[in-house]
């Protein structure tokens, strides 16, 4: 089950890009010192994946003392590409075996794909000590995100 607002959410280690390095770091020295936006999208280069953070960027989100750090299942090369090609300031974790998104609780079976698991569409506004202050998963691949309470969540922080 994925975390609710005020769970802890569990400190993971994976390889973290910056759009030029990359390196194993875990989510408690990655998080700024207000916390931080952690988003997943299933993989970067989707449609759904350059349409969110292209909003995020635009809404102003991801700072130093909140940082947007994203989990997709892609390998830290592709993902290197996908924040070059955004120019952004985002930075995301690789979680090509998925054990991140299982750990969260976010992996779903794909219909009509046998044996094919793919992570939720979620954002959790988190604080520094990793404590869920807001979340949202998506029902479906496709619905808009809830923007207003996920700005007014970040600015609480």
């Amino acid at each position: 089950m994925p975390p609710t607002q005020g769970a802890v959410v569990p400190d993971f280690e994976a390889v973290c890009c910056d759009g030029e390095t990359f390196r194993s770091r875990a989510l408690s020295e990655t998080l700024g010192a207000d916390g931080g936006l952690l988003v997943s999208t299933g993989f970067v280069f989707s449609a759904i994946a350059e349409n969110w953070y292209k909003r995020f960027e635009g809404y102003g989100w991801g700072s130093e003392a909140v940082p947007l750090l994203g989990i997709s299942r892609d390998g830290p090369y592709a993902q290197n590409a996908f924040l070059r090609r955004l120019d952004a300031p985002f930075r995301l974790f690789a979680d090509v075996g998925g054990g991140v998104s299982e750990t969260l609780g976010l992996l779903t079976d794909r219909h009509h794909m046998a044996n094919v698991t793919t992570p939720r569409r979620s954002v959790f506004v988190l604080d520094a000590d990793r404590t869920v202050q807001y979340a949202h998963v998506a029902d479906d691949w496709t619905s808009p995100l809830p923007r207003e309470e996920i700005g007014e969540a970040l600015e609480a922080l």
